[in-house]
């Protein structure tokens, strides 16, 4: 299966309570972390919803 990394590139300081959400069950925490995930339905409808405030590449294969 296709692995995404994901990193968060702005503050979520000012942002609606939902899209903090969305962040935290993610597993982002600070500006410039990442995360890697499985390319699924509702993992794209996360990084949807949040796109401004993340930045979305392919993650190297182990």
């Amino acid at each position: 299966m296709k692995k995404l990394k994901i990193t968060l590139k702005r503050s979520m300081i000012g942002r609606p309570e939902k899209q903090r959400r969305i962040i935290r069950s993610l597993g982002l925490r600070k500006i410039n972390h990442s995360v890697t995930h499985n390319d699924t339905p509702s993992i794209r409808g996360m990084i949807h919803k949040i796109s401004h405030l993340i930045e979305v590449g392919e993650a190297a294969e182990e």
